[in-house]
């Protein structure tokens, strides 16, 4: 699912995504590092290294290693050093999991014990290093069928691992398997407000800032946003939000020397001081499903969703402060220099390179927008339409990586033209957004990690 964002030092290529008017916490890696959901700052970019474009799993061809890791989890892999990190849920049997485009709110009840694990895997060699059970429990929520009890993708700063799975609890690790401190958040039970029999599995991942956790937790009920130590798991702050569920993760910006947080949400689109977790800016009307992470640069705050009567996209000055919700029949105001209705992402994060904004649904269909002006440049379908696409583009070595569900990945040159270069067949079943170190890219498919590089 979910696909959700954290943390390296900044480098000489910040700038590729934030030009002049904002900060970059952090850009694009060349250092190798993807600590988090869609590696720095959510950005989904890596600089510094060729990557492949074609590879053969079945044969071999182009991969480096493949790793068998059981049970079911959709987080995708964070990467730090040579430590490459993935979690599952491990139950008895072979889970349902049914993938493509369908409207089906059904729920998917596990009553067998799962296994909630920890990987660390070298990421050269794809060895397991070591694995930990953080828990073991019957689920206290239903999942989606295209969802598994391990949606979140952990995030690391080098010397911590930060796993969640929801209702079964916040987990930090040292990178060496130590357990430092553990959190029962609650009941967090995440679906569809409409019918709360529909239970879907939690999604939003955390974020590792400043040696603060920082997690998301929109669902049925009590929503709210938290920080916590990452060396005690002390509580710093906690911001109630009147919010229905969501799967999106927050995403760190700067604003006139002010760190804050920007959260996607479908009644609360917001803006919050990093410090304080206090309210900044806030936005009314988005689609009612939010899943994809807010991304930054150029800027502007880059928030997509969809579902229901909103499928928005909008461009939101950092600057932003107050209520900045568009009127009726309004597309800008002073705070939102432009946006797109019914031009949203129902599931994957949008992709932000050389100025050009990616936003595909998951039907495939692609659209690329001029990032400050909001022009359309073009919009093509990938697949054959029949194929859901999921996991969230990621970039490298001048090329985009999109993955669908069925685990083909379309490959195709960065430009203001469509350039497709090839489609790679993983296999299986791929609802993760792959992660990218040295030139080398790590899909969590539904069975195994699989190291693809030249």
């Amino acid at each position: 699912m979910k696909n959700n964002s954290f943390r390296t030092a900044l480098t000489m290529f910040a700038s590729l995504l934030v030009p002049s008017g904002a900060t970059a916490l952090v850009g694009p890696s060349d250092t190798g590092q993807w600590p988090s959901f869609r590696g720095s700052n959510a950005s989904g970019v890596a600089t510094g290294f060729a990557t492949p474009t074609k590879w053969n799993v079945e044969t071999g061809e182009g991969v480096k290693w493949k790793t068998p890791i059981p049970g079911l989890g959709y987080g995708a892999p964070v990467i730090w050093g040579d430590r490459l990190f993935v979690t599952a849920a491990v139950g008895t049997g072979d889970p349902l999991v049914k993938v493509g485009l369908y409207g089906s709110v059904q729920s998917v009840k596990e009553d067998a014990e799962q296994e909630y694990v920890l990987y660390c895997l070298d990421k050269k060699t794809g060895e397991v290093r070591w694995q930990r059970t953080v828990h073991k429990a019957v689920p206290k929520i239903k999942r989606h069928p295209k969802a598994s009890h391990a949606n979140c993708t952990p995030a690391t700063d080098g010397k911590h691992v930060v796993t969640f799975f929801g209702s079964e609890g916040l987990y930090c690790h040292t990178v060496d398997g130590e357990l430092l401190w553990k959190k029962d958040l609650g009941l967090l039970d995440s679906g569809w407000y409409v019918d709360t029999t529909a239970q879907w599995g939690f999604g939003s991942s955390p974020i590792i800032h400043d040696g603060m956790v920082i997690v998301q937790c929109d669902v049925q009920e009590d929503s709210f946003l938290a920080a916590f130590d990452v060396k005690t798991g002390k509580e710093i702050w906690r911001t109630p939000r009147d919010e229905v569920p969501t799967w999106s993760t927050p995403t760190i910006y700067e604003a006139g020397g002010t760190k804050r947080l920007a959260v996607n949400g479908y009644k609360h689109i917001g803006g919050y001081d990093l410090a304080t977790g206090k309210e900044v800016w806030k936005l009314r009307g988005g689609g009612d499903i939010p899943v994809p992470t807010p991304i930054v640069g150029e800027g502007l705050i880059f928030i997509t969703n969809a579902h229901g009567m909103m499928a928005p996209i909008y461009a939101i000055r950092i600057e932003a402060e107050g209520d900045i919700s568009l009127d009726t029949g309004q597309t800008r105001n002073s705070h939102i220099p432009w946006s797109r209705p019914k031009r949203g992402n129902y599931m994957q994060t949008p992709l932000l390179v050389d100025g050009l904004l990616h936003c595909c649904s998951d039907r495939g269909i692609l659209t690329v927008y001029d990032a400050k002006e909001g022009t359309s440049i073009y919009r093509k379908r990938i697949g054959d339409g029949r194929t859901g696409f999921t996991a969230s583009p990621v970039a490298a070595g001048g090329k985009i990586y999109f993955t669908s569900e069925v685990g083909d990945v379309h490959v195709f040159q960065i430009g203001r033209e469509y350039k497709p270069l090839a489609v790679n067949p993983l296999g299986e079943i791929c609802m993760a957004t792959p992660a990218i170190s040295q030139g080398v890219l790590f899909f969590h498919t539904q069975r195994h990690v699989v190291a693809v590089g030249e």
